[in-house]
């Protein structure tokens, strides 16, 4: 992969978003895209940064460290399942961590970063696919959010929810997730990838997580 197809990509999901953006009635401004760099190469990742990416997400603790030192400055999103004995190298790799989905992630990441003294942004991931492992349910985002509000380093800035496999759910699962982030409020509803960002849009997502379709299918390894 080269820095022009990159790039060319990655201008393609702009030119897309702002047409599909104004076909529903919103503007691209209020629509971020988050890069997804699971299994991309240092390389690669500064290639798409300098196309103009100015948000990354990686899966990956182990991953995000041996990239993150040879990275420009960028927005730094964890979007994998967070395990609480990792919460200390979440808080210091990360500038958002978009996937907390339970008290005692919470518990962790706000320990873990009053110890340094950081103010870190989470979004609340909620559940909305049968097929999805991971998330809280929607009746439990209320509760969590409060506990996020009453934590001593943590900002609820929103939700993430990952849409379910089978496209014909996914309108219905959108309504819901975007029901929830109504709910809790905040700037950030991360909802949509590559398959269904468009639907994503038309919920009212503000934030789409696209991998694929910047740097291309991964190879299996």
């Amino acid at each position: 992969m080269n820095a022009t197809t990159i790039a060319t990509r990655l201008h393609r999901v702009r030119d897309d978003l702002a047409a599909h953006a104004r076909a529903c009635g919103r503007s691209i401004d209020g629509i971020d895209v988050l890069v997804v760099t699971k299994q991309q190469s240092t390389s690669a990742i500064i290639e798409a940064i300098a196309a103009g990416a100015t948000q990354i997400g990686e899966n990956y603790v182990q991953e995000a460290r041996a990239k993150f030192a040879d990275l420009p400055p960028v927005r730094r999103h964890y979007i994998g399942h967070i395990q609480t004995n990792k919460a200390k190298a979440l808080v210091e790799l990360f500038d958002c961590v978009q996937s907390v989905d339970r008290l005692d992630a919470i518990t962790a990441l706000d320990r873990a970063a009053t110890a340094i003294g950081k103010r870190l942004s989470i979004l609340l991931q909620v559940n909305i696919s049968p097929s999805d492992r991971f998330g809280c349910a929607p009746a439990e985002v209320d509760a969590l959010a409060e506990a996020v509000r009453a934590s001593a380093s943590l900002q609820c800035d929103g939700m993430m929810a990952i849409g379910p496999t089978d496209p014909a759910a996914v309108p219905d699962a959108f309504a819901l997730a975007a029901a929830c982030f109504a709910r809790i409020g905040g700037r950030t509803l991360s909802l949509g990838m590559s398959g269904d960002w468009r639907e994503a849009v038309a919920a009212g997502s503000t934030m789409i997580r696209l991998g694929t379709a910047i740097f291309g299918p991964r190879i299996a390894r």
